[in-house]
């Protein structure tokens, strides 16, 4: 897809999410893919508020730690940002080859972008080659801005890696995708990834984007009217959230209280992602979504997946990042890698990514 840096080398996936760092090392001998490292570690809350880096020295010693333990020898990173410092638009321009289009995209782009041009960072991609009647054609805009790109590379560097690519979160979900699941050209599906902070949403039209969101809601917000409501701590609300108890006693009943602040904050985020595919539908009333693919930390919360179909009509599958990719016993247990898999979705799709690949 898009990226903001390139260079020409195998990388290692760094998902640096607002809850937890996922690292993640994939090899692939002719057409056979297998994770040779992977590890997630907890970030301690408010460590990464909205995308921006609160606490640096914490996810620096975190990445450090999680490379370290995992043994993992590549110092080159692919890795990924959302939220509000980024902006996905499609666009319609004059026609234009892509040598064209990189000429002119900084002038271009600036009636589009809610930021002083010079301070964010612009690529594009022409999503069809071939130009309409009115000799138009569609272009997917990303822009980024600067400050949080630094941020990124600056902690990269001081855990000792070198970022070749920096991707956008909601295109990695999609690279996942395509690696693992075959649908017809003619389906319009959704790529629902719900974080701790923020869910991304893109709708894929013949195999490319034609719709992204994402909204400043997610997983925590479950966390944070459990811990309020029963006055517990934040490791024992994060466990009570998945169906857990929280003196670890499996005789125990998860209390009536946590299923109802689940069934009330699953329907806030179930109906702002109907909010944004009713918002979608009303520029494409030709469009028929077959399915919604959900992944992300939240996406195996109890009902949240019954509660999302319930809102907008549409099947909903959680995702496995992990189909087409063999993972030995010795780097995930096949229990744990079920139970955490929804959470790799953006890691499997960075390690996808190689630097100076087809964009």
């Amino acid at each position: 897809m898009l990226s903001f840096l390139s260079k020409s080398k195998n990388a290692i996936a760094l998902d640096v999410g607002s809850s937890y760092v996922k690292v993640l090392e994939v090899t692939q001998v002719r057409n056979r893919l297998t994770a040779t490292a992977f590890g997630i570690q907890k970030l301690p809350p408010e460590a990464i508020v909205d995308g921006a880096l609160m606490n640096s020295n914490v996810i620096v010693e975190t990445i450090r730690e999680l490379v370290s333990r995992h043994r993992i020898r590549t110092r080159e990173v692919v890795t990924s940002v959302s939220g509000h410092s980024v902006i996905i638009k499609k666009i319609t321009l004059p026609s234009m080859t892509k040598e064209e289009l990189a000429e002119s995209i900084q002038w271009e782009a600036e009636q589009y972008i809610p930021f002083n041009i010079e301070d964010v960072n612009i690529d594009a991609q022409i999503l069809s080659e071939v130009q309409d009647e009115s000799g138009q054609m569609e272009v997917l805009l990303v822009a980024a801005k600067k400050e949080l790109i630094n941020d990124y590379t600056s902690i990269l560097s001081e855990a000792g890696l070198t970022p070749v690519v920096i991707d956008v979160d909601a295109f990695a979900v999609q690279n996942m995708f395509e690696l693992n699941y075959d649908i017809e050209d003619s389906d319009t599906v959704v790529l629902v990834n719900i974080g701790a902070s923020i869910i991304n949403i893109n709708v894929l039209k013949t195999g490319t984007t034609a719709f992204t969101r994402d909204i400043s809601l997610g997983g925590n917000q479950f966390t944070e009217e459990i811990q309020k409501h029963l006055n517990v701590s934040y490791e024992e609300a994060e466990a009570l959230k998945i169906g857990g108890e929280i003196m670890g006693d499996s005789q125990s009943v998860v209390p009536q209280e946590v299923e109802n602040i689940i069934v009330s904050v699953s329907e806030n985020v179930a109906t702002e992602i109907q909010r944004s595919l009713d918002f979608y539908s009303a520029t494409s009333t030709e469009d028929h979504i077959a399915r919604l693919y959900l992944s992300g930390g939240s996406a195996k919360v109890p009902g949240l997946t019954r509660m999302i179909e319930q809102r907008t009509g549409i099947p909903v599958e959680i995702v496995n990042p992990f189909r087409q990719i063999e993972v030995p016993e010795r780097i995930l247990k096949p229990a744990y890698l079920e139970q955490i898999s929804p959470m790799a979705a953006v890691a499997v799709g960075l390690s996808m990514r190689r630097a100076g690949d087809q964009e």
